[in-house]
């Protein structure tokens, strides 16, 4: 009964990444008419008008467009670099204390409030006719997100305590965020194109209520009083300046600042450089989906077999990514860019699905295990990348070029591989002496701690 409950809870958070990430996406073909909107253009999106999303520039509605508006220096360009960015940096703020209440109130509760402002912010989308409007539900996503993701992290790594479980368990949650990426696009183009702009959202909304309702009948939050008897989860600032996890989390923003600089810039370079066409452009992100899947599965497979080499396989993605990086200005056609980017996204799979357990395990070794704070860390790792993206990017390749941009990130991915060999002896440690002191000297003082003393004597 116990397996069977966590593994619809995985569902259930797994459901709520895909949401989170397909409301990040959905309302990519939808801005154009936003933007004629506000032009006073009467919501048909001429061609001129700018796209915002995953890889395409026109505004035709292509099913699978770029992520974010090209950056031609209009105000309009600049409100909706910054409509893009606001998710991320509402996020960046919010965390620390996320992460902090997630420790203190346990899992449950702040993934249900999670889920509940994104319900909110999914129907603040529906009905938005401004961007005033637009601004608000896109920084209540933010909102939502920070509670929702990071403590359905820390759930996923409480839930699946132990190896091999609980690679498992992430990279599946790892490949439902890439599932929701991808759909996102055409989920929102085709029934924005014969349902109206409001019926994505709702069809969202109605997914959203149902998840909630579903994590209400598995665990209702303070139901069960568990969280009295789990320890105190030690403090974010405390966790920060760990070497360990500082190194970790470093990696993961790192990693992902190819792929949050390049959605911005690349759908204009590919149109100047190599003249894409609409359709090629809005595609160039399609086939990234397969090779992160394939690392994902990958990473887990080789952790199981063996685990001691998780920084290895994350420093391998790191390089991965780096030539990936520096090799995207050489690409002369559709066909070749694509290589690139599938390299880029194979290699973050690499590096999430190798840390993100070693955040989990660093705090199981050398602090206390609970997970909502350090969760919060790589959430904060993430949005430094994505916040940075949408406002930074076009600016860089203004003033340096495409080029020198992906040079830059590339270098810098290959040089930070070497430093995760300071995780080398990770798997060698041994509870710290906190934790011990907490378990077993002080003697048990509920069901958490005598669990775990007996595990310790076992």
């Amino acid at each position: 009964e116990a397996r069977r409950q966590r593994r619809l809870l995985l569902m259930v958070v797994c459901v709520a990444l895909l949401l989170d990430n397909m409301l990040y996406m959905v309302i990519v073909p939808i801005i154009p008419d936003y933007i004629a909107a506000m032009r006073g253009g009467g919501g048909t999106a001429g061609p001129s008008a700018p796209a915002g999303g995953n890889g395409s520039g026109g505004g035709n509605r292509s099913l699978l467009p770029a992520r974010y508006p090209p950056a031609t220096g209009t105000n309009e360009d600049v409100q909706i670099g910054v409509l893009f960015a606001s998710k991320a940096m509402l996020q960046l703020l919010v965390n620390p204390l996320s992460g902090t209440l997630i420790d203190r109130v346990g899992y449950e509760a702040p993934l249900l409030a999670g889920l509940a402002v994104l319900f909110l912010s999914t129907a603040t989308f529906a009905f938005a006719e401004n961007y005033a409007t637009l601004f608000v539900a896109r920084s209540l996503q933010g909102l939502g997100s920070a509670f929702a993701d990071t403590a359905g992290i820390a759930l996923i790594a409480d839930r699946y305590a132990e190896e091999p479980a609980r690679s498992r368990a992430l990279g599946t949650a790892l490949a439902c965020i890439s599932f929701g990426s991808l759909a996102a696009p055409p989920f929102g183009g085709v029934l924005y194109e014969f349902a109206g702009k409001r019926v994505p959202f709702l069809v969202l909304a109605c997914v959203c209520l149902l998840d909630g309702l579903m994590l209400l009948v598995l665990a209702p939050p303070g139901g069960t009083g568990a969280r009295a008897n789990m320890p105190v989860g030690t403090p974010i600032h405390r966790l920060m300046i760990d070497p360990y996890i500082a190194v970790v989390a470093g990696a993961l923003a790192t990693c992902n600042i190819p792929l949050a600089f390049l959605e911005p810039t690349i759908a204009n370079w590919m149109k100047d450089s190599m003249g894409a066409s609409e359709w090629e452009v809005g595609l160039t992100w399609l086939p990234a989906f397969f090779p992160h899947v394939l690392g994902v599965y990958v990473t887990v497979q080789l952790a199981a077999a063996y685990p001691h080499l998780q920084w290895f396989y994350g420093a391998l993605g790191m390089a991965i990514i780096g030539a990936s990086s520096c090799l995207v200005p050489a690409c002369r056609n559709f066909g070749q860019v694509i290589i690139p980017l599938c390299g880029i996204c194979f290699g973050i799979a690499l590096v999430d699905t190798a840390l993100l357990p070693t955040l989990a395990f660093l705090v199981d070794v050398r602090h206390v295990s609970v997970y909502g704070s350090v969760y919060a860390i790589a959430d904060i790792s993430y949005c430094v990348a994505y916040a940075l993206g949408p406002i930074v990017a076009g600016q860089i390749v203004h003033t340096m070029g495409f080029a020198q941009l992906n040079l830059g990130m590339g270098l810098a991915n290959v040089l930070y591989a070497p430093v995760l060999l300071f995780l080398k002896n990770v798997c060698q440690m041994k509870p710290s002496h906190s934790e011990r002191n907490i378990l077993l000297e002080e003697g048990p003082k509920g069901l958490y701690d005598t669990i775990k003393m007996e595990e310790r004597k076992g």
